[in-house]
């Protein structure tokens, strides 16, 4: 008996980084695609009522926020624990970082290509950025630094 209870918890032992990474990567996909659906979503509110739409991204509360001119609307994404809002691109010069990033979505305007990095802890990136041409949200794989 103490045998196989040794042999369990070796296994386990063995097997746990890669669950634990495994778990990682399935976390930064779906934040990614929870950042393009909602990236997707306010840019379908603007053109569809026809009303401004705010975003606002803020790397510091690893969240994003949606608020149109609209009476009571907001929406707000929180990003999961041990993803990290890293980026917003492209970067802008004398930009505080502990102000969130506000972009106006004008109906009828073109799309700003703005873009929102996402990270792990086991050092994996990934990019959603609007397409301007498009109005979709693209998502990317980023190279390690």
């Amino acid at each position: 008996m103490l045998i196989v209870v040794a042999l369990i918890g070796t296994l386990a032992a063995i097997s746990f980084p890669s669950v634990s990474s495994g778990l990682d990567s399935v976390r930064i996909r779906s934040a990614t695609d929870d950042v393009a659906t909602f990236f997707n979503a306010a840019v379908n509110r603007a053109e569809r009522r026809q009303v401004p739409v705010e975003l606002a991204i803020s790397t510091k509360e690893n969240r994003l926020t949606m608020r149109s001119t609209e009476p009571g609307f907001q929406r707000v994404l929180e990003l999961p624990d041990g993803i990290l809002l890293e980026a917003v691109l492209p970067a802008l010069e004398n930009e505080n970082p502990d102000e969130a990033r506000k972009i106006i979505l004008m109906p009828g305007a073109s799309i700003p290509g703005v873009g929102v990095q996402l990270a792990n802890r086991h050092g994996a990136h990934r990019l959603v950025r609007l397409d301007p041409m498009t109005g979709f949200p693209r998502v990317e794989s980023v190279a390690a630094k």
